[in-house]
């Protein structure tokens, strides 16, 4: 996720199904660029055939293709290099062993979208597919599709491989569903609150869905979203000092955003510093995380150790084939609000981790401790930076 704006971010999601029976999928994604560059590039290629043939081919295409281009050469002489580098298959009518989708984000803003026999790629806005200015140019005798676009905000680009076009081949349809089906799918569930890595996991749930679970073909796809900047402030336990609460909660509540509030006695803290009682559910939604509170002036107060940890698991889940995504999308228990919040709404994250041992923690039957604590901070923050998330952490 990158600024390019003061209140917008660019966010980026994938996710691929590998054919069955494979381990190694043939199509390979890569991101070159930090978080904070002025300039990305994203490459989706996808390997002739499956297996470990094509998933070398494609990580070879798409790692050429993004080392360079962001290495300073331009587009077309980093096309040109990989088709004259790459062979082509003679027994199935000379086609290329590789297949690629590129995209260049540049520093002013604008898309540079480059695709070589991949599906073509889904540019929406507002929801609703756009038609953009696509030329088209002979690379080493390669026709190459292009255009440049500048995003607004909602704006958002999917692009894919051909298993997603045809899925279903074979299991449920005679043909695939087809590009215009994907458009329509793509527009009828498109929400401005749905992150890009949510929007890609959901095109291809549904090409799981047409494969039978049986996927025919390396299923992939990327999404490229401009959205706006969306701050989230989390509290994790009080400070040290007691001396320090009210400075902390000045500083907390200082900023701008949502502010969520982790763990009892933070929410004590809290709510001696807003006047304010602490009401607490009764009701065990998930029999393993414990009920939520709710303080007036606080977006979300949930129990602390317990419930961090759980979010834990959904990060690293979010982060590989997001399964548990059509779980907590729709729960109400503390772990799946705050993972909606941190994954799904929040752009920039302000974590507020106070180092007060609690002493309800140092009865054994628990075995919970102060390191513990920061042991699940740190895998948490570590899990939204690579979400590309821009997260910072104070501790008091």
């Amino acid at each position: 996720m990158r600024s390019d704006s003061s209140d917008t971010v660019i966010e980026v999601g994938s996710l691929s199904l590998n054919t069955k029976g494979e381990e190694l999928c043939g199509d390979h994604i890569e991101i070159r660029g930090s978080l904070d560059s002025s300039s990305r590039t994203f490459v989706l290629a996808d390997g002739l055939g499956s297996g470990v043939q094509a998933n070398i081919l494609s990580t070879l295409t798409a790692s050429m293709l993004s080392e360079m281009i962001e290495g300073g050469i331009s587009i077309e002489e980093s096309v040109s290099a990989v088709v004259k580098t790459l062979p082509v298959s003679k027994s199935r009518g000379n086609v290329a062993y590789s297949t690629f989708s590129i995209c260049k984000l540049a520093s002013d803003g604008i898309l540079y979208v480059y695709n070589y026999d991949n599906p073509f790629p889904v540019y929406l806005r507002k929801g609703k597919e756009v038609s953009v200015p696509v030329q088209e140019m002979l690379i080493e005798g390669k026709k190459i599709a292009f255009y440049s676009m500048a995003m607004e905000e909602g704006d958002a680009l999917v692009f894919m491989s051909d298993g997603v076009l045809y899925a279903g081949v074979g299991e449920t349809m005679n043909f695939g569903w087809g590009r215009e089906e994907i458009v329509h799918y793509l527009e009828a569930l498109y929400d401005d609150s749905i992150s890009a890595k949510n929007l890609a996991t959901l095109l291809i749930d549904h090409c799981s869905t047409l494969y039978n679970g049986r996927p025919g073909d390396d299923t992939s796809a990327l999404v490229i979203k401009k959205r706006k900047r969306v701050p989230v402030n989390v509290l994790v336990g009080p400070p040290t000092n007691p001396d320090d609460d009210e400075k902390t909660m000045r500083l907390f509540f200082a900023r701008g955003g949502k502010h969520l509030v982790s763990g009892g006695t933070s929410a004590k803290v809290v709510a001696r510093y807003l006047n304010k009682p602490i009401l607490t559910d009764l009701d065990y939604l998930d029999k393993d995380i414990p009920p939520i509170s709710h303080i007036e002036g606080v977006d979300l107060v949930t129990e602390g150790v317990i419930t961090l940890n759980k979010v834990v698991e959904m990060a690293k889940d979010y982060l590989g084939p997001n399964r548990l995504y059509f779980e907590w999308t729709f729960r109400q228990d503390g772990a799946s609000l705050l993972a909606k919040t941190l994954f799904e709404e929040a752009t920039d994250i302000s974590f507020f981790v106070g180092c007060a041992v609690n002493p309800a923690h140092q009865d054994p039957r628990y075995n919970i401790d102060i390191s513990m604590k920061m042991q699940i901070v740190e895998e948490l923050t570590k899990s939204l930076r690579a979400m590309g998330k821009n997260v910072r952490v104070a501790y008091f």
